[in-house]
């Protein structure tokens, strides 16, 4: 080692050092295409107080990905499902997508699940022309944008808050409503469609107001809804808010008021928060019951077993966002985001959800809608 010395060693460490770097640029510089794997991204809150069900949607489309690894991939290519945190927070959603979009070996984006998130985040993936196919984000503005890189797997809330009002209207027999919403783009934009669906078939908004997401304490907010009597609150928000909400009308002697509200309150972790209170719950969902589903026992038994507990209803849609992406890269000549961009407006398939296809503005066509209401502890399906 002395008659090697320090001159040999370090002509040594040059060479190697050279070859590892001529390596890492090779791979770098290597094109999407021609890697063994195909990369899609995933985008939801993982973290926060709507964790629970973004994870249910990131699972959802794992399923969908690992059965088509299973078979061998996309000729021969394995899909990776590559999952950022978007915190349910729009300038998060926003850093989230500009790190998708400058990533080339990313080839198309399952997400979001908020439509506060989706919509500002649509246009950097626009920018990029990756496709976006959101599971669950139902507020009409993210396809009225005029992007041709952006679809959805569930419908809108131009259908869910109307379906909700006759839903009051002709099944619950009210004609009196206190509408709420949290304030973001998904609950605004549903308690606005409720309410003018109400009012247009002779129901009376008798008070509109809003809440912030976070809010814990709704009594002051509540006490003042009592005073002018409504027959139903109908809310436009996600589960956290609306199962603290729940507790505290029944604290307040609030019985005979019923609660309605939507898709992002129809989740089991609604349940967990508002306990036994949350019996006699109503909440509409953009999408099937999925024991009514067809091979849903299979999914079920599959889905326990490999996440450890039972499915929530958005696992459905991010298993049916997956395969949107996934029918689309097998139709592709090439798949890069171009290919990919190219062939998504002519993506057939039958899922979880049912038959999926998609309009000129990127919405499924697939226009399903359920009541749930909230029995012994657990949402089932209105008759």
């Amino acid at each position: 080692m002395k008659r090697f010395g320090f001159y040999g060693l370090f002509f040594v460490l040059i060479v190697v050092g050279a070859f590892l770097i001529a390596g890492c640029a090779g791979q770098q510089n290597k094109p999407a295409g021609e890697s063994n794997v195909i990369k899609i991204g995933f985008a939801a809150p993982l973290s926060g107080s709507q964790a629970e069900m973004g994870t249910y949607l990131k699972n959802g489309a794992l399923m969908a990905i690992d059965k088509i690894n299973a078979k061998g991939g996309i000729n021969g290519k394995k899909l990776e499902l590559v999952a950022m945190d978007d915190k349910a927070d729009p300038k998060e959603a926003v850093s989230v997508a500009q790190k998708f979009a400058a990533d080339p070996s990313i080839v198309a984006v399952i997400g979001h699940l908020n439509s506060g998130a989706s919509i500002p985040a649509s246009a950097i993936y626009h920018q990029a022309g990756l496709v976006m196919v959101s599971p669950s984000s139902t507020n009409p503005k993210l396809t009225e944008q005029g992007f041709n890189n952006v679809f959805r797997v569930c419908t809108t809330d131009a259908m869910q808050g109307p379906f909700a009002a006759k839903f009051v209207k002709d099944k619950l027999k009210k004609d009196t409503a206190v509408v709420l919403d949290d304030k973001t783009a998904y609950g605004q934009g549903l308690a606005d469609e409720f309410a003018k669906a109400f009012q247009a078939d002779g129901g009376k908004v008798l008070m509109r107001e809003g809440i912030n997401q976070g809010d814990k304490d709704f009594t002051a907010l509540l006490t003042k809804i009592k005073s002018v009597n409504p027959q139903v609150i109908y809310f436009g928000g996600m589960y956290p808010e609306a199962g603290q909400m729940v507790k505290q009308m029944k604290s307040l002697g609030m019985n005979k008021i019923d609660f309605v509200s939507g898709d992002g309150v129809e989740d089991p972790a609604f349940i967990k928060i508002a306990g036994a209170d949350a019996n006699g719950t109503y909440a509409s969902n953009v999408g099937p019951a999925i024991e009514k589903v067809p091979g849903s026992k299979e999914f079920i038994d599959e889905y326990t077993k490999k996440f450890g507990n039972p499915p929530g209803p958005y696992a459905l849609f991010g298993y049916d966002a997956a395969l949107a992406v996934i029918t689309a890269l097998e139709k592709a000549p090439k798949p890069d985001r171009a290919d990919v961009l190219k062939v998504m407006p002519t993506v057939s398939f039958e899922g979880m959800l049912g038959k999926t296809s998609f309009d000129s503005k990127g919405d499924t066509t697939n226009k399903i809608l359920t009541m749930f209401v909230v029995k012994d502890e657990k949402w089932q399906p209105v008759d």
